[in-house]
């Protein structure tokens, strides 16, 4: 038996963002970049594990949201068109700094040979859908797929029950829709908890969720193990805690290792740096400047100014994740020997759950490092083992090894550990127009759902005009739900409260609010306007297999 257990969890979410009325919409960008610099290469750094015969047990966080823009034919069609048309500015850009500037053409080689092996990733080996490719690392037991509330709401800033609960089960019915089984466990959006949660997750079928440290060690009574043991509450589900130490030396801003000299600079990019007329074929039909993901330099150092940052060398860098790696593989087995000789029989575990965003996006060397780090635990796994949260009580079960009960203490992993950055004076305007949606969608749900769910097919010519209406009743209170659950995204308001994409943020809340009230008005009413229903379900296409059953007071057991 090693000494200790290592669980690693990457959490992948994205708000949903479709705008079919205008390609180039930069905040559609979000979701190409992260296909580009995180999603495509760490599904590669995956699969070379698992063919090499490294044994690499790790999970992963799909939201909802995610899978549906991965899985969405209009939005990878403009993906594909985006990482050909970069490829060719990464290519000029090859050829340009050998001529002019060499002391950047490193770093050029490195941007070109990236987007060329993501071209070939997306078109040759997955086949433009990334949905599939993680399914079958899940099928193959390389990793472990969790869920998350169904758009990131932040559930304990929902006010009714049947929101919360809808949010999770619609979550869960999504995972079923793309991963061909039910969820064992849940990212809490934010890990956020409160009191009450777990009743609708007992209720899913979800095994575990993650929490922050201080839900397990201000919970009553007092953890036996600390955060390195998962905990019950009182439905039964399993609570896993996140590790503050492992967190630190990849998240901390002062001592975390992408802070690194030697590491690529975020936020230096040939998108504001290179001549507008330069880049202007390789931009949106507005010709806005953006980050394009092609960058020159390193940190070089914390307190030097970005027109001051030395030139990027990917082979400097590249040895700098090696012993970042092997630093963190080696901190994880002496935490776990340190654990070890206070926790008895009960080898300590350690939670290090991530998002995954932060690795190849905000991290440029962020994936091999995970890969080093994966493959150094793979040799080292007679000290310290990588198992997933599924895993783990797998073996707590067949070894007798009961889980302590707790009530947990509300919490958040946001700023000051609670709800401030989700609930603050920027943002706390969106709540009370939020809420009532909320209660609405339920007197909603109760009227107007029926036992058998109709399918938004188009009414035959034969049908009635009460089958007609009744289809069309149908529609509309999909989108009604469709509408609110965008609404409750917990990323408008961590936007607002950030304050960088506030407007952008602001007014996706209002669109989802209005479309809702306008929706929910016409089935109060019975004047439904086919016409803007079918616009609106053409924009927000999101969870064709909603049941909005789930809002009911009394949901079916199936909803």
């Amino acid at each position: 038996m090693p000494v200790g257990f290592f669980s690693l969890v990457l959490h992948a979410h994205l708000p949903f963002v479709r705008h079919p009325e205008a390609e180039g919409c930069l905040e559609e960008d979000w979701l190409y970049e992260a296909i580009t610099e995180v999603y495509l290469p760490l599904l590669a750094a995956l699969a070379r594990l698992r063919d090499e015969g490294t044994k690499a047990r790790l999970a992963v966080s799909l939201s909802p949201t995610l899978c549906e823009m991965l899985s969405d034919d209009l939005l990878r069609a403009r993906y594909t068109r985006r990482l050909a048309n970069l490829l060719e500015l990464a290519g000029k850009e090859l050829a340009r700094t050998f001529r002019e500037e060499p002391q950047f053409h490193l770093a050029a080689r490195d941007n070109f040979e990236r987007l060329r092996a993501a071209q070939k990733l997306w078109d040759a080996v997955y086949s433009r859908d990334l949905v599939a490719a993680f399914r079958r690392l899940q099928d193959d037991g390389a990793i472990e797929i969790t869920t998350c509330a169904a758009t990131h709401a932040l559930l304990p800033l929902v006010s009714t029950e049947e929101a919360r609960r809808a949010q999770i089960r619609i979550a869960a019915a999504n995972h079923r829709k793309h991963f061909g089984k039910s969820p064992r466990g849940i990212w809490l959006p934010e890990c956020a908890y409160a009191a009450g949660l777990e009743t609708h997750l007992a209720g899913a079928d979800i095994e575990y969720f993650f929490a922050d440290a201080h839900a397990v060690l201000y919970g009553e009574p007092r953890p036996r193990y600390g955060v390195h043991a998962p905990v019950r509450v009182e439905s039964g589900v399993a609570a896993f805690a996140r590790d503050l130490e492992s967190s630190e030396q990849v998240w901390s801003a002062n001592v975390g290792y992408p802070g690194d000299p030697a590491y690529r600079e975020f936020y230096r990019d040939l998108g504001w740096d290179a001549p507008l007329e330069y880049l202007r074929p390789h931009l949106s039909p507005d010709a806005r400047r953006r980050d394009l993901g092609l960058k020159y330099h390193r940190v070089t150092g914390r307190d030097v100014p970005l027109d001051a940052k030395l030139p990027y060398d990917p082979e400097a860098a590249a040895a700098r994740v090696r012993a970042h790696a092997q630093h963190f593989v080696g901190e994880r087995i002496r935490q776990a020997r340190e654990l070890s000789g206070v926790m008895g029989a009960r080898a300590p575990l350690v939670v290090a759950p991530y998002d995954a965003e932060l690795f190849g996006h905000w991290w440029h060397e962020g994936v091999e490092f995970l890969e080093c780090v994966l493959r150094l635990l793979h040799e080292r796994r007679a000290e310290i083992a990588c198992v997933t949260p599924g895993d783990y009580l797998d073996a707590a079960a067949a070894n007798a090894l009961p889980l302590q009960t707790q009530r947990l203490s509300a919490s958040s992993w946001g700023e000051e550990g609670y709800f401030k950055v989700w609930l603050s004076d920027a943002n706390a305007w969106l709540y009370p127009r939020q809420h009532a949606a909320e209660a609405r969608m339920t007197a909603l749900a109760d009227r107007f759902s029926t036992n058998e769910v109709n399918d938004d097919a188009t009414v035959g010519a034969g049908a009635t005009d009460d089958s007609a209406s009744s289809a069309l009743n149908s529609r509309a209170l999909r989108q009604c739900a469709r509408e609110l659950l965008l609404a409750q995204s917990s990323d408008w308001a961590f936007q607002i409260y950030r304050g960088a994409t506030a407007e952008y943020a602001a007014r996706r809340f209002r669109t989802h609010v209005a479309r809702f009230d306008a929706l929910a008005g016409q089935l109060e009413s019975g004047a439904l306007d086919e016409r803007r229903l079918a616009a609106v379900e053409r924009e927000d296409n999101l969870f064709a297999e909603l049941d909005p059953r789930a809002f009911r007071t009394r949901p079916e057991a199936g909803a």
